[in-house]
């Protein structure tokens, strides 16, 4: 039986009862962002039964309509459907609290991987970021580019992001999608079901998505030579506002903001984004590392506390102030046709951030290609979790080292 948050008996209760709950997912659900959704119903559809599997599903379509983390968006709705606003907060705090700690002790310890043995370890977990990186483009095509037409503009979308890496492009592409979309997906159609009500009006809607759109703006308008903390959240903010598919799709937007104007070196981001793999919980976490390792690590704990709110914060604020215009939008099929062809873009956005950085700034030859082959075998044919593929590519890494030396 699902609960809304008018009829919540007792609150502070059902707070805590929220935070735990996903202080518990958030320490164990290892395997990104995707198995994070299956997690999620065997815990409060299956298990807890604080949601049926329609209002699940609904939540779910409106998680992955939106720009942002899609895990953590549909932990965030969660949370309001069962508590309210503070029910919302808890659910983020407790499913991102292990994650964000670990990543900020990582960036700290970072600093002390000068020598070639602690390279060697840094290597290793670049490699992790292209076994996991390879297995997300396979995993996106086969459920998000299921017909030709789809196929078709994932292929065009990577091929012009090859051409042109830039993050106006991929904003063109994604609206060119868009554009599209009622002549290659016009085998999609709407599902039904009814909509969870999140317990405000319209009006309390309109001004969060103002909030947003402010920010958005306040987050292009800052200059290059403001304030760090300043640069850093609007960095971050126009990140998480604009990804589209969460997660390893995040990739190319940081990389874009944090890499090529040297705030972070391609070293540093890409070892923080191979030891987000071996950690449980949201993708987006990477960003308490990267916000702590801005500016050649003088980011510190104010750097990666304002890069992890300004990422999440987007997301947040969209999914809260669309949840009460969903139910209207979401029967419409020109609004899911567009949806879908977004989906098929956004594969060829991750397609071309696999190649470039990804597989460029890590693989070295064929030892690391060995390495990274075996890698992406255990997580896509034996279906291994990703903390295997971590300890393999960061022993094997370190076994050639000792070999060679």
């Amino acid at each position: 039986m699902s609960a809304s948050p008018n009829d919540i008996e007792t609150p502070p209760r059902r707070v805590g009862e929220v935070f735990l709950a996903f202080l518990s997912l958030g320490l164990r659900s290892f395997g990104g962002p995707i198995a994070h959704l299956g997690y999620f119903r065997r815990a409060f559809v299956e298990q807890r039964r604080w949601l049926d599997d329609a209002h699940f599903s609904q939540l779910l379509a409106l998680c992955q309509f939106l720009p942002g983390p899609a895990s953590s968006q549909l932990g965030f709705a969660i949370g309001m459907q069962r508590a309210g606003w503070r029910g919302a907060l808890a659910a983020f705090a407790g499913f991102t609290l292990p994650s964000a700690v670990l990543m900020f002790a990582f960036a700290w310890w970072a600093a002390y991987l000068n020598g070639p043995w602690g390279q060697s370890l840094l290597h290793g977990l670049k490699l992790v970021a292209v076994v996991v990186v390879a297995q997300g483009v396979l995993g996106m095509w086969r459920s998000l580019a299921p017909d030709m037409p789809r196929r078709l503009l994932a292929i065009t979308a990577a091929v012009v992001l090859l051409w042109q890496p830039s993050a106006w492009l991929q904003l063109l592409v994604i609206a060119v999608a868009a554009v599209v979309s009622p002549w290659l997906c016009r085998s999609v159609m709407p599902h039904r079901e009814v909509t969870p009500s999140p317990g405000y009006g319209m009006r309390a809607a309109t001004l969060l998505l103002a909030c947003y759109g402010f920010l958005l703006l306040a987050a292009f308008v800052i200059a290059a030579d403001g304030h760090p903390l300043m640069q850093i959240g609007a960095a971050f903010y126009r990140a998480g506002a604009l990804v589209f598919g969460g997660g390893h799709v995040v990739l190319p937007w940081l990389r874009q903001a944090l890499v090529a104007p040297g705030w972070v070196d391609e070293g540093s981001f890409l070892a923080g984004y191979g030891a987000a793999q071996a950690m449980p919980g949201p993708m987006f976490s990477l960003a308490a590392y990267l916000g702590s390792r801005m500016f050649g690590g003088q980011g510190g704990a104010a750097g990666a506390m304002v890069a992890l709110l300004s990422i999440f914060l987007p997301g947040f604020l969209l999914l809260s102030g669309v949840l009460p215009f969903w139910q209207r939008l979401s029967a419409r099929q020109e609004a899911v046709r567009v949806v879908a062809a977004i989906n098929a873009a956004v594969v060829g956005l991750l397609a071309a951030a696999f190649y470039n950085p990804v597989w460029t700034g890590t693989v070295r030859g064929w030892t690391d290609v060995f390495i990274a082959a075996c890698g992406f075998l255990m997580l896509v044919v034996a279906r291994q979790p990703a903390w295997v593929a971590v300890l393999w590519c960061v022993a094997a890494t370190l076994a050639g080292h000792a070999l060679v030396h």
